[in-house]
C-alpha cells in the first residue's frame, strides 16, 4: 500500500474557463468527499499527482489548508489524447475503516507443455480491505495447468484482513486448448500436387 502526502488548496471558481486556468498552471482540479460532509473543491499538484496514480489504490494524505485527510481516488478523468489528468474525484476514508476496491490479478509460472492459451475472464477482483490496508494487486499461480482448468475467484489467496466482494465461484482465469486453423481446399491442393 501506497501512502502519499500532497498540499491541496482550495478553490472558489468553477466551470471551464477556472478549470483551463488551474490545468496551465500545472494543477488538477479534484473533489474530495464522503462520510456525509459537504464536498470540498481543491486544487492538486499535477505532477505529483500523475506520479501517485500510478500506483492502483494509492492513499493519499492531503493536507488541505492545515487540515489533514485520508483519501483514495474514485473516479479519475484523463484528456483522451494526451494522457494528462483532467479532473479528480477522491473519497475520504478513515483508519480502520473497509472501503470496496478492484484489484489486478497477476499470475505466475507456466502453463503446462501444449498449446494452451489463458484466458482472463476478470482482471480485477473486487475486494473490501482496511483503508490503510489496500493491496496493490493479487498473484496466483498457474503452473502446470492443462486446458479444461479454472481459477475461481475463492482459489486466489487474498492478504490479511480483505475479503471478496465478489460472487466466490466467479471464474478468474481458465485455460483453453489452442484451437489451429482448417486448411482451405486450395491449400489442401496445392500440398497435394
Amino acid at each position: 500500500m501506497s501512502d502519499v502526502k500532497l498540499a491541496a488548496e482550495t478553490r472558489t471558481e468553477f466551470g471551464k474557463g477556472a478549470a483551463r486556468r488551474i490545468r496551465r498552471d500545472n494543477k488538477v482540479p479534484a473533489v474530495v468527499y464522503g462520510h456525509g460532509a459537504e464536498p470540498v473543491h481543491v486544487t492538486l499538484p499535477g505532477h505529483e499527482l500523475q506520479l501517485a496514480l500510478r500506483t492502483a489504490n494509492v492513499l493519499l494524505t492531503l493536507d488541505i489548508e492545515g487540515k489533514t485527510e485520508l483519501a483514495i481516488p474514485k473516479a479519475v478523468q484523463r484528456d483522451a489524447i494526451k494522457g494528462s489528468l483532467v479532473h479528480v474525484d477522491l473519497l475520504t476514508v478513515k483508519s480502520g475503516e473497509k472501503v470496496t476496491v478492484e484489484v489486478y490479478v497477476h499470475t505466475e509460472g507456466e502453463l503446462a507443455p501444449g498449446a494452451y492459451l489463458l484466458e482472463h475472464v476478470l482482471s480485477t477482483l473486487t475486494v473490501e480491505a482496511e483503508a490503510t490496508h489496500i493491496p496493490e494487486s493479487v498473484t496466483v499461480s498457474i503452473e502446470g495447468l492443462e486446458a479444461g482448468a479454472a481459477i475461481l475467484a475463492k482459489d486466489i489467496p487474498l492478504p490479511e484482513g480483505t475479503t471478496l466482494v465478489i460472487d466466490e465461484d466467479a471464474v478468474v482465469l481458465q485455460v483453453l486448448a489452442a484451437q489451429a486453423e482448417e486448411a482451405s481446399a486450395e491449400e489442401t491442393e496445392t500440398t497435394e500436387a
